[in-house]
């Protein structure tokens, strides 16, 4: 049995989930996620998606760290690893053989790295509510939409690399070759919205009326519509080292380019 234990926020938690059935189903064995709810990322799997169906995967929420659940898990387990152990037993996010043939029967990680790839996310279908209000946003897409995630307040990797300038710069490019061209954005920054609105006047989609906060159901609800949406779009102009901008490309496989980074 493979346990998991996913952190970090809500792209980080995909991938990982990702990469723990990737490695079960390598071993043809099955899959428990523990799935935590905390500040970072404050509601339950099924807030968000719909139950998986999928056999031999089982998603269980704690709500603690000293959760029975949790604890019966991690002290039964024959091996435990933290996130610098998966970091140091992988290269170009795939695990090393011999970590992998090392591997007992009963294995618990925490980490919020990814170890193996994986495009298929069929594991994560919206809740019917939260799937009308993607679909009234994206039937508007049409003929041309871009979308835009611009990463602030909490990424200080991204902001340094990825400007607003560098931003506004290439939404300009995409308007010299699209002029049809409108932008879906997602930003946790109001003060950018505003800016980006004055500057492409009638061109800017959002969520307008969103809840920033992590640490709350309708905060994660809204993180999650900007990322559908953003995947749902023709092509992304997203932020630098950020695990959201990654996943809404690799959802639908849609080209990406990262403002601020030299082709």
């Amino acid at each position: 049995m493979v346990i998991i234990q996913p952190s970090g926020g809500l792209c980080n938690r995909i991938r990982v989930i990702n990469s723990a059935w990737e490695l079960a189903r390598r071993r043809k064995d099955r899959l428990v996620v523990l799935w935590y709810l905390c500040p970072e990322l404050n509601c339950s799997f099924e807030d968000l998606f719909l139950p998986v169906t999928e056999p031999g995967i089982k998603i269980i929420n704690i709500r603690s760290l000293r959760d029975p659940r949790k604890l019966f898990y991690q002290l039964t387990s024959s091996q435990r690893f933290g996130n610098d152990d998966i970091l140091a037993s992988k290269t170009d996010g795939i695990l090393h053989d011999d970590f992998y043939h090392s591997l007992k029967k009963r294995v618990y990680i925490f980490t919020w790295e990814h170890f193996y790839p994986s495009h298929d996310y069929s594991l994560y279908v919206p809740v019917p509510g939260l799937q009308k209000r993607i679909d009234a946003f994206t039937g508007n897409f049409a003929p041309r939409c871009v979308g835009v995630h611009i990463r602030r307040t909490d990424n200080a990797v991204s902001m340094g690399k990825s400007t607003t300038e560098q931003f506004i710069a290439e939404m300009k490019k995409e308007l010299t070759s699209h002029p049809e061209s409108r932008f879906f954005l997602a930003t946790d920054d109001q003060a950018e919205e505003e800016l980006l609105r004055r500057e492409f006047p009638g061109k800017i989609i959002s969520n307008e009326y969103r809840t920033i906060d992590r640490n709350s159901v309708e905060g994660m609800k809204d993180a999650l519509l900007d990322l559908y949406c953003l995947a749902a779009s023709d092509k992304l102009i997203g932020s630098y080292w950020s695990s959201f901008t990654d996943i809404a490309a690799d959802m639908r496989g849609i080209e990406k380019v990262i403002a601020g980074e030299e082709v």
